[in-house]
Parts: C-alpha cells; structure tokens; sequence
C-alpha cells in the first residue's frame, strides 16, 4: 500500500491502512509503583483507567529577587 515512487520527503507520512493492515499497541500505565500493561486489568480498574483526566501545567516565571 506504501507507495515508493514519490521522492523521500512528499510522500504522506501517515498511510492510510486497513484495520486488518494495523498491529495492535500495547498501553501500559504506572500503578502503585510499578508499570503494568491495561490489558491485563479488570473490568473495574480499566474503567477508572477510561475516566482518567490528564491537565498541563502552567509555566510560571518566578521573579528574580535580590
């Protein structure tokens, strides 16, 4: 599906696949001090895992005081 005879650089760097074309990705999170992949969690767990609200913080600038 990948078509090569574009020059490097102008070719689309995100093809477009077929879901049988996809490999799954395995997501792991950090839970109590270890990393384990959600796969394995339960019904309960991975529904917390779905709620889960991610925030950015803010860069402050603190002011230089002499």
């Amino acid at each position: 599906m990948n078509d090569l005879s574009q020059p490097f650089g102008t070719r689309n760097a995100h093809p477009d696949l077929l879901d049988e074309e996809r490999q799954p990705c395995e997501i792991w999170t950090r839970v109590m001090g270890y990393h384990r992949p959600v796969a394995s969690f339960n019904a309960g767990k991975k529904g917390e895992h779905a709620e889960r609200r991610f925030f950015r913080e803010a860069c402050t600038q603190v002011p230089m005081t002499r």
